[in-house]
């Protein structure tokens, strides 16, 4: 038997057939390859960010940034604008997914849960004017809203669910099945496993998905230009315009030909890039952080 494995490992390293050559110098290549189609991807992205700094950066200034006068080119009231916009909006779909996806893991019969599978996924294929068409009929028509935050905060969290409905039925469906098997048959109640330890082991994931979820909502603009209208003044209430910064590159790019309006909307897009970054890079360090703290637990 021994002598039978040893001829077969011997024939298969040592095959030279036109087949076997041809595997050979294919895996050869490829890793050559694959750098240089790295690059090839990546030098777009590159050079945008570099047009985008070159406009932005010489007079990007602390003003600028801080600035909540209405005088003036400052973007301080859209900051301000995107980030409670973003809190409320972030706040619902985290509501909203966590639960949806805690109950298709744990509690619904597998048809009604593929079948919410499914509902998440068409959303999250579904193109985000669409949603912002759907935002501006139903909350800014029909319930009354008219263009202000919450009708753009609302839009937003359905938008972003999905992604966070996502991974969270994934984290808890990946929670080892004798961890929860003996979770429950040492006489937890299924809250108390949810809680207890579902969520510990699932946070990583989760957490990734909502600031992935983030990061996607911050850069989209037809949502927000479809169910909100711009302001110089910082939100009062949930009834008031407000301005995002998606907007003002839209509205001051596309539809200003001034050039010093144009000068704020690269500085706002060099802003939402940097906006991006640092929430991959935190979600990234957290998630290993906390990844580590658990290594050994479960695995």
């Amino acid at each position: 038997m021994a002598a039978d494995l040893s001829s077969t490992a011997n024939s298969i390293l040592f095959d030279r057939s036109a087949r076997t050559v041809w595997r050979i110098g294919f895996d050869r290549w490829i890793g050559r390859l694959l750098p240089l189609l790295f690059l090839v991807a990546i030098f777009p992205i590159l050079s945008l960010v570099y047009y985008i700094s070159e406009k932005a950066v010489p007079t990007l200034t602390w003003n600028v940034i801080t600035s909540t006068s209405p005088y003036g080119d400052h973007l301080g009231v859209a900051i301000v604008g995107t980030f409670e916009l973003y809190l409320f909006a972030t706040s619902l779909a985290v509501l909203f997914g966590l639960f949806g996806g805690v109950a298709v893991a744990e509690f619904l019969p597998e048809s009604a849960a593929n079948w919410v599978r499914t509902s998440a996924n068409l959303l999250v294929g579904t193109p985000s004017v669409i949603l912002g068409y759907m935002g501006y009929i139903t909350f800014c028509l029909y319930f009354g809203w008219g263009l202000t935050f919450e009708a753009g905060a609302v839009t937003m969290a359905f938008f972003m669910t999905p992604y966070i409905f996502r991974t969270a039925d994934l984290a808890f469906t990946s929670v080892p099945a004798p961890i929860r098997e003996a979770a429950l048959g040492s006489g937890a109640r299924p809250s108390q496993y949810i809680l207890k330890v579902g969520a510990p082991i699932a946070f990583p994931q989760i957490l990734t998905g909502i600031f992935l979820a983030l990061a996607i909502g911050v850069g989209e603009t037809a949502p927000i230009v479809l169910t909100t209208t711009a302001s110089v003044l910082v939100p009062q209430n949930l009834h008031s315009p407000v301005t995002v910064l998606t907007a003002l590159i839209w509205e001051n790019y596309a539809q200003a030909p001034s050039t010093g309006l144009q000068t704020i909307a690269f500085q706002a897009a060099f802003l939402i890039l940097v906006i991006v970054l640092v929430l991959n890079v935190v979600v990234r360090v957290i998630s290993t952080i906390y990844r580590k703290r658990l290594e050994g637990l479960y695995q």
